[in-house]
């Protein structure tokens, strides 16, 4: 009979676990939280000092006898949730269930789920950290106090089913603000000029810099016609070259945030999926009979750049035993502690870099792979030595007009062979090289050419420069982002259109209620120094309950007020100028979750309902009758189908334009890269780039 239980929070955390303690271990899952607040109430007594009343969660009744009668079985239990506020907080519920005292050695903790790492943790338990859990237990009852004061009074004055959250609240606002900001934006016009020039026949390029000595805009075409007057032939001479050895050092390993950020840029993942499969990864895969299931990466929720010294250690021998000598870091990394940052775990990093990606690809799936893959390469390229590169600034004259070329080479690569950031904007980082060109030699204009360029108002923001934002701002933690941008999208307060955050009208709506009544709910500062109260319960510094108390003396003055004074919104039907086609009465549009829709006027009685499509000007290819319409599916993706569906089935997700291919005469669409928009054929091979 075995003498220990060891209870985690999955089932394949208890497999990995398991392997690694022995016959005298049963290991078993308790699927998350057993108990929480009631959903259909509050679950807090305001009264009696905020006190929560938790009861077992519907369904976890099963798993908590289980459990108790696996706990009669054994001298001791070991309670082992993950290492955070969150897995203290199951473990402290999992103690109460099954009269475990708190204040015994019951709580193991790891960052990573190898056998050294167990081992190691099971020599040093210790007890439940009550600061951990009520950290936990303040951010639950701040956010039900929140949600169910605010969402009720919601339900009452504009729509039922509505709700409102703390974090999501801000997050719902700053999209807003963005879509505003873009819709008040005025574009300015500017110029800019590229020469084409070419030193005995080896082309380069350069760009116009100034005139008389001094840096220049042009603003107008005017400027451009000014500048373009002054110059007189074909014949352009260097006037200064500058040769510099620049040093170029790698990223950190990742963070949370940095890992769903960069993610989402190379993989095309969102925040949900990434964290999911650094879940997987860091639970244990089945790596085969050799070697079982073993964790392959360290816990994924940190906003630790730090990695310890054993995986230093291990990373400098293998990058030169792989690499050579000359790759290796020389100089140990300063870890620069972001004081917003808890740092409670290392970086996200793998077990072992050992088990390089392409020993292990055979056992993931194409996305652990790939998400596996990224974090590995990262961990290794910043444990290696800094790249150097060769860069050239060449200026080049006629009657005082300068153009400006500028080269780069790398002379090497560093950690630059293993990997390179990602950005924003999609473009590969490319050698940019240029003649061996010396002051005093002549050059020849190829060619000039003016462009007229405005101003772009700020983008809308994607889920990886929401979360970077957030972070930047202290608003949310690194396991509330993935959680906070699920929330918002399900509540219909905002959605994503070609991957971009956009605010429904139902958001704003309640968005501007909110503002009105509960302002310091979506102040950012406000926020960000709750986080902050949170981390000092965290540490001990302050009690949780008189956080709360400081925070409803002033909300609750709010709510009263609110109730007294918040006017009812009536979101009024607005007829479709259609009739149904099901039963002849008129089509209105009606508010949604995701934003207006049609439906027959008629109901009950009618439950006819259809999408708002929009026309983009083009036939369709397929039937030649119907014009093609804009839709989106059930996951809120655009697509494009024919308005005569379903008796015509023409479907793309690339958006076709109003013209045919040259080549072939079939149907040309826009499609999407991470370099951009082009054009391309649906058929043949015919392509070019976007106006």
């Amino acid at each position: 009979m075995a003498d220990y239980l060891v209870i985690v929070e999955s089932p394949a955390k208890a497999k990995t676990i398991g392997k690694y303690l022995g016959k005298k271990y049963i290991v078993k899952a308790s699927m998350g939280h057993v108990r929480d607040l009631p959903k259909s109430q509050m679950g807090v007594d305001v009264e009696k000092g905020f006190e929560p009343r938790y009861i077992t969660i519907r369904g976890k009744g099963p798993v908590l006898k289980e459990l108790k009668s696996a706990a009669k079985k054994v001298k001791r239990i070991y309670l082992a949730a993950d290492p955070d506020r969150e897995g203290e907080a199951i473990a402290w519920h999992l103690a109460h269930s099954l009269n475990i005292d708190e204040n015994s050695e019951c709580r193991v903790v790891f960052n990573e789920i190898t056998k050294q790492a167990i081992k190691d943790a099971f020599k040093n338990p210790r007890s439940i950290n009550m600061d951990l859990v009520d950290a936990q237990q303040a951010r639950r009852i701040l956010d039900r106090l929140v949600g169910y004061n605010i969402s009720p009074l919601l339900w009452k004055k504009v729509k039922k089913g509505l709700s409102a959250g703390r974090v999501q609240s801000v997050a719902v606002k700053m999209i807003i603000e963005r879509e505003k900001e873009i819709k008040a934006f005025v574009p300015e016009e500017y110029w800019s000029i590229q020469a084409q020039f070419s030193l005995e026949n080896e082309p380069f390029e350069a760009r116009f810099y100034g005139v008389d000595g001094q840096k220049q805009e042009l603003a107008s075409e005017e400027d451009v016609n000014n500048v373009l007057a002054r110059l007189q032939s074909d014949q352009f001479q260097v006037t200064s070259v500058k040769k510099k050895e620049r040093k170029r050092n790698p990223v950190t390993p990742f963070t949370t945030s940095s890992l769903q950020q960069e993610a989402a840029r190379k993989l095309n993942f969102r925040a949900k999926k990434t964290m999911m499969i650094a879940q997987q990864l860091y639970e244990g895969i089945d790596l085969g009979k050799k070697e079982g299931t073993v964790g392959l990466i360290t816990y994924m929720r940190t906003d630790s750049t730090r990695i310890s010294e054993t995986a230093q250690a291990e990373a400098k021998e293998y990058i030169t035993a792989t690499y050579g000598e000359e790759y290796s870091r020389k100089e140990k990394r300063v870890v620069k502690k972001d004081k917003k940052a808890q740092d409670a775990h290392e970086a996200i990093r793998p077990t072992s870099v050992w088990k390089d990606p392409k020993a292990v690809k055979s056992y993931l799936s194409r996305d652990q792979f790939r998400l596996y893959k990224l974090i590995w390469e990262r961990m290794v390229a910043s444990e290696m030595a800094p790249a150097i590169m060769d860069t050239m600034t060449v200026d080049i004259e006629q009657n005082n007009v300068q153009f400006r070329a500028t080269g780069s080479k790398v002379k090497f690569a560093g950690f630059m062979k293993v990997y390179i950031e990602g950005n924003d904007d999609g473009k590969k980082e490319e050698d940019r090289l240029l003649p061996n060109l010396q002051e005093g030699q002549s050059v020849k204009k190829l060619e000039i050419e003016p462009n007229q360029h405005f101003t772009q108002p700020p983008p809308r923001y994607t889920e990886a420069r929401l979360v970077k934002t957030m972070e930047e701002l202290g608003i949310g933690r690194p396991s509330t982002y993935a959680p906070t941008l699920d929330t918002i999208q399900k509540r219909g307060y905002v959605a994503l259109e070609d991957r971009r955050f956009v605010p429904t009208e139902l958001g704003e709506i309640v968005l501007e209620m909110i503002v009105e009544f509960f302002p310091e709910i979506l102040d950012v500062e406000f926020t960000a120094k709750m986080e902050n109260d949170l981390d000092s319960i965290e540490e001990g510094k302050q009690r949780w309950i008189s956080i709360i108390d400081e925070f409803y003396q002033g909300f609750e003055k709010r709510l009263s007020h609110a109730e007294e004074e918040m006017k009812e919104v009536e979101i009024k039907d607005e007829p479709a100028g259609e009739d149904c086609e099901k039963c002849g009465h008129e089509m209105v549009y009606k508010m949604g979750r995701f934003g207006k829709f049609m439906a027959c006027s008629n109901f009950p009685e009618c439950r006819n309902t259809k999408a708002i499509v929009k026309e983009i000007g083009v036939k369709c290819p397929t039937c030649k009758e119907g014009n093609v319409v804009e839709r989106k599916s059930k996951k809120r993706r655009v697509f494009y189908g024919c308005d005569r569906y379903p008796e015509c089935d023409f479907i793309s997700w690339d958006k076709p334009i109003a013209r045919p291919c040259p080549k072939c005469g079939k149907m040309l669409v826009e499609k999407k890269t991470k370099n951009g928009v082009h054009v391309e054929c649906s058929a043949c091979d015919y392509k070019e780039e976007a106006n």
